[in-house]
């Protein structure tokens, strides 16, 4: 398969699995997610779903939330998608935005230090 068809499946994947989740998945432990990417392996086997939760106190808890619920998702999903074979689900936790912001805090002590060490020097 192609990248391109490749690409096109991974975000009719992860379409369908916000609205799967935003609309039928009825756990209050999982609160708001956003799904943030989809890769599919080349023999559709397996789709590693990336997610963020807005909302949600403990992470674990929605995680497993979305674990339990996989089945009817799947099921779900193989409703919509138009391939002969669902892929299995796996749901990981996006650490993206975490990492993103740590780097932030770095970069903002390290202007702090050089600011505190210049105002020292003079």
């Amino acid at each position: 398969m192609s990248d391109i068809k490749q690409k096109r499946l991974e975000g009719i994947i992860r379409k369908n699995l916000s609205e799967i989740i935003q609309f039928d998945v009825k756990d209050p432990n999982i609160g708001f997610v956003t799904i943030t990417d989809v890769k599919v392996t080349r023999d559709h086997s397996y789709a590693t779903v990336y997610v963020t939760f807005i909302g949600a106190t403990n992470r674990k808890e929605a995680i497993a939330s979305l674990e339990r619920a996989k089945g009817f998702i799947r099921s779900e999903l193989s409703q919509r998608l138009d391939i002969r074979r669902c892929p299995d689900l796996i749901f990981k936790i996006d650490t993206a935005e975490d990492n993103a912001r740590h780097i932030e805090e770095i970069i903002e002590e390290i202007h702090r230090n050089d600011q505190n060490t210049q105002e020292n020097e003079e």
